[in-house]
């Protein structure tokens, strides 16, 4: 059993919402059971999804069990919360895929496999849902909970009062489901403690009551805050959508780019939410930052804790090799070692421009820049620039403006980079 205490932990972190009374006392008492919904609307989870499974880690290191559990039942329905449209519902066998994938992301952040008693557990709600005919729900579970009770939820009034298109009776179901899913867990793992959202505390409070009326039990819930940007904007959106944590959605170079790029007050916010160090570390970084903010140490050492803890120390490294290249003195050989989606995605938004590969063999690198782009107005300003030591291909300096182009100097058989004086790029394509 850890010696840390998981709400003091979530405390100073900023990552708690609302606690219902009694949950404290509970957790002292010794090793306790918590889980945490995850959506399976997707075989990846995004960052949005990350403060939650950041949650069930410290869970588990203050000592105590986490459950993940997929909503696989739940997800067939779509939860009301936070939503004006109904969702789109998914078939077993995608719904299968998700689960497997979310698992193998997970295991990188909770211990599964250990044999130590607070192992975590993964479950799907469709395992013990699929079973429950409509007449057996509605008699042992529907019963329990009243209209009045239900239509008080937060998630629910915003629907009946005209956003969206109302809510069908199927998703007005769902907290039961959920709430179901909670006695479940209760009654075959002695889970008494659910964790989530703030916008799930409507759901979460069903859970309990059902638990209070149906088992006579008691049962605990403690809600993190939804984070936002301090723009005001929402948070793990790009212009490309989603911040997933699958490198097939969201490459590492891409990820690790995002938390660079987070502002001084959201990386002060996100260095306690999003990763492991203790608050000594994090204060000594952010005063470090604050003394000379232009350096980005807050954001450098976020964005480098979080890259290692997803993908992995190597990936990490070629991110910051990648950086480099735009913004540093990189060299020839770490552009060639560049894959060709990181290439593309370093460059994305410089000049691009087309040749055919059978006119390169040859071709002085003059011409290229003045004749076949428009690197240059000219090829007398592209002389003048060369002689002055401040035109480079490939990231090594061209001593002379007729040096002949070929086949070897195309980066992964297909690119060429100029660069004119320190900030100026190119991307030639040769096709």
């Amino acid at each position: 059993m850890a010696n840390k205490d998981f709400i003091e932990e979530l405390t100073w972190r900023g990552m708690i919402h609302t606690v219902m009374p009694g949950t404290e006392e509970e957790l002292r008492k010794g090793m306790a059971t918590a889980y945490l919904g995850i959506d399976p609307t997707a075989d990846s989870l995004h960052i949005g999804h990350l403060v939650g499974v950041m949650i069930l880690k410290h869970f588990q290191l203050c000592g105590h069990r986490p459950i993940a559990l997929v909503g696989g039942a739940t997800g067939m329905i779509g939860d009301p919360s936070g939503k004006s449209q109904e969702r789109n519902l998914l078939d077993e066998k995608t719904l299968r895929h998700n689960q497997e994938a979310i698992k193998r992301q997970l295991a990188k952040l909770l211990d599964f496999e250990s044999q130590a008693p607070n192992a975590a557990m993964m479950v799907n709600n469709y395992d013990w849902m699929k079973e429950f005919s409509f007449l057996e729900f509605i008699r042992d579970i529907g019963k329990l909970i009243t209209v009045n009770y239900m239509m008080a939820k937060d998630s629910v009034k915003k629907r009946f009062n005209g956003e969206g298109d109302g809510m069908s009776f199927t998703e007005f179901t769902y907290q039961l489901v959920q709430g179901y899913d909670f006695l479940h867990l209760y009654q075959t793992q002695n889970c008494k403690l659910q964790l989530g959202g703030a916008d799930q505390w409507g759901n979460i409070t069903t859970g309990t009551e059902l638990i209070r009326r149906k088992a006579g039990g008691e049962a605990f819930a403690l809600t993190c805050p939804l984070i936002t940007k301090a723009d005001g904007t929402k948070f793990g959106k790009t212009e490309s959508g989603n911040v997933w944590l699958d490198a097939r959605y969201t490459s590492p170079y891409k990820f690790y780019q995002f938390w660079l790029n987070t502002s001084d007050e959201d990386a002060k916010r996100y260095i306690r939410i999003f990763t492991l160090l203790d608050r000594e570390t994090i204060e000594a970084l952010i005063a470090e930052h604050d003394a000379a903010p232009h350096l980005r140490v807050l954001q450098k050492r976020l964005a480098r804790e979080i890259t290692v803890m997803i993908h992995s120390e190597a990936e990490y490294e070629k991110a910051v090799e990648a950086s480099n290249i735009l913004f540093g003195g990189a060299t020839s050989e770490a552009l060639r070692r560049l894959d060709e989606q990181t290439l593309l995605q370093v460059f994305e938004g410089v000049p691009q421009f087309r040749i055919a590969r059978e006119e390169l063999s040859g071709l002085p690198f003059i011409e290229l820049c003045a004749e076949k782009t428009a690197v240059f107005p000219s090829k007398g300003e592209c002389r003048k620039m060369v002689q002055a030591g401040g035109v480079s291909l490939n990231k090594e300096k061209i001593a002379d403006p007729m040096r002949p182009l070929g086949p070897e100097d195309l980066l992964g058989g297909k690119y060429l980079l100029v660069q004119k004086g320190k900030k100026n790029y190119y991307l030639v394509i040769a096709e």
